[in-house]
């Protein structure tokens, strides 16, 4: 039986990182669910090592792929320093210009954030269609300053940034512009494409903002499965349960409307931009006010709780367990 695209399920990805990976030669924080970049030891610091692909888009690939491998390295507590490169172009399509625009996209990404690009491989490859680029982002934290996605405790607040599908929003646009700007309008269409830029899919600020006004127990982004697989990677990581307030939960109008066009659930689909934080009550509104004194919109949208209490999303008076999503939402605009 074939497995769908997208992550692979985590019980199949949990036997092999036990079987297949190792934590030899200072390695503090191996692969495992829900932790966001391998922890080495360096000596007087760590360091942060990420990687991640884009495949879902080709227009502008070299932002995304410094933000989307930048914000793993932020969510452990530190500051991005190096990134290399993977770049594989389709055969038949790649012409100088294509390959110099994303080196261009990449190296612009970089210096806004203050990353040296430096290193990496290029190809033209056969079998794919669009340009994939497969990042490598190494950075550092301080040994006191490392927060890990393990780190949530029960009791803890769960706070998130901005909003969900964030850049869902933006990958819908550009992937369906022409039958969106048919139905919705032309300046809906650019709002909806530019969500990489505002609200923006890069959480560096506010994770930033948040580790320095609070005693912060886990940061974790949300991307591929949307907040939901989000939240499933926190329980995990920490061995904990969770309870979820849907009314809470911010999702921007351009979302809803897009989600409800192609009956998407929210929850579910990729969700880069927003930055889940568990800290104690007591720094919750703290953490809150400062964020959005930088412009930062932050909400509380649950609590972590005993791992028997389980997985749950409250909505009034009821509560369920929250759903599991074999693979991202977004995968169904690629059928249609």
């Amino acid at each position: 039986m074939y497995l769908l695209p997208g992550k692979l399920p985590l019980d199949i990805l949990e036997k092999f990182l036990k079987e297949y990976t190792s934590t030899n030669h200072g390695v503090v924080i191996g692969p495992s669910i829900g932790e966001d970049a391998a922890v080495i030891d360096i000596g007087d610091k760590y360091l942060l090592a990420k990687t991640d692909p884009i495949t879902f888009v080709a227009e502008d690939i070299g932002s995304y792929t410094i933000f989307i491998n930048a914000n793993d390295i932020a969510t452990m507590g530190g500051i991005p320093k190096w990134f290399l490169a993977t770049i594989l172009l389709p055969e038949k399509h790649t012409t100088s210009k294509l390959a110099e625009n994303i080196f261009h996209q990449l190296s612009s990404a970089c210096k806004k954030i203050d990353v040296a690009f430096c290193g990496g491989h290029t190809e033209i490859t056969i079998g794919i269609d669009r340009p994939i680029v497969i990042g490598m982002m190494l950075g550092e934290v301080d040994k006191n300053d490392l927060i890990t996605t393990a780190g949530a405790r029960v009791g803890d607040d769960i706070i998130l940034t901005k909003a969900i599908a964030i850049e869902a929003v933006s990958i819908i646009a550009r992937k369906k512009s022409r039958e969106l700007i048919g139905i919705f309008g032309e300046e809906f269409v650019d709002i909806c494409r530019k969500f990489t830029e505002k609200p923006g899919i890069s959480i560096l600020r506010e994770a930033q903002i948040a580790r320095h006004c609070g005693e912060i127990h886990s940061m974790h982004d949300p991307t591929e499965g949307g907040l939901a697989t989000g939240l499933y990677e926190v329980a995990k990581a920490a061995d904990v349960g969770l309870v979820i307030y849907e009314d809470m939960i911010p999702v921007i109008e351009e979302c809803k409307v897009l989600c409800n066009h192609y009956g998407l659930n929210p929850l579910g689909i990729i969700a880069s931009g927003s930055l889940l934080i568990t800290l104690g009550p007591n720094d919750t509104e703290h953490v809150i006010s400062s964020l959005n004194n930088e412009g930062i919109p932050a909400s509380r949208i649950g609590k972590i709780v005993f791992k028997e209490e389980g997985i749950k999303i409250k909505k009034g008076d009821q509560i369920k367990d929250l759903t599991r999503f074999k693979r991202d939402e977004i995968t169904k605009i690629f059928e249609c």
